[in-house]
């Protein structure tokens, strides 16, 4: 009969745990959460138990496009440090009325960290102006800032802002948002892991929510280009990680 590790059960409770919590999250993610708190633990058993107790495995993504072509030659700007490059998109969602809501989403491409998450009804130029420096003043300046060609991205008082601010614009091609791929990527994240998972009654609760996805995404959430590390780890657990983590020990 196979001998049963004396940390199996608060082992489980942990993965349970960090399931519940985490519910978009596969057996890869949960292992490095584990590890971060002390687990001394690898995925192949950190998978066995996830299928033991009948965990979600989230299914496969389709292939994207290359960012790059096979010779190693670049098809756009690569990010090469922190800085680098940013990026920011919009975002589509609403609340429980059925009012629209707007959310800008600006990233550091090199990093992968969510530099903002701007939530309105609207938002025009001068509320990208406003997230932009917001950031700056917080973060630095990038060199270059990438984004699409809409009305708000081309506005001559934006590209005037960020000349003077010392940056350049990169817009991508019409009709090519797999050229924005890093705010792409994060954008589907945004959408599966929160906006799909909250119901939003108010503007200022959905503010304070995505406010929250925010930190856990920089600060806790282990990210797969980055060796399972996040964005922008703290030298301490997360609150929304220890709480998880807290209730499984017990």
């Amino acid at each position: 009969m196979p001998t049963v590790p004396a940390d199996e059960d608060g082992l489980t409770r942990a993965i349970v745990a960090l399931a519940s919590e985490y519910g978009r999250y596969g057996y890869r993610r949960v292992t490095a959460l584990l590890q971060a708190a002390g687990w001394r633990v690898g995925k192949d058993r950190v998978q066995r138990i996830w299928r033991r107790e009948g965990l979600k495995v989230p299914s496969r993504h389709k292939p994207r496009r290359r960012l790059w072509l096979n010779d190693g030659s670049c098809v756009r700007l690569r990010p090469l440090h922190r800085n680098h490059v940013w990026s920011f998109d919009f975002v589509q969602a609403q609340t429980h009325d059925g009012r629209s809501l707007r959310i800008l989403t600006l990233i550091d491409e090199h990093s992968r960290a969510c530099l903002a998450l701007k939530v309105a009804r609207r938002i025009n130029s001068v509320g990208v102006i406003e997230a932009l420096a917001e950031a700056m003043c917080l973060h630095g300046i990038p060199e270059h800032i990438r984004c699409d060609n809409g009305p708000e991205m081309i506005s001559k008082a934006l590209r005037k802002w960020v000349a003077k601010a010392g940056s350049q614009i990169q817009y991508i091609a019409p009709g090519s948002p797999w050229e924005n791929g890093y705010c792409e990527s994060f954008n589907g994240k945004l959408r599966d892991e929160c906006l799909r998972q909250e119901i939003f009654y108010s503007l200022k609760e959905a503010q304070i929510v995505i406010g929250l996805w925010q930190t856990t995404y920089n600060r806790v959430r282990p990210h797969s280009s980055l060796g399972y590390r996040p964005p922008a780890p703290v030298s301490y657990p997360d609150l929304a990680f220890r709480l998880p983590m807290a209730a499984a020990m017990q």
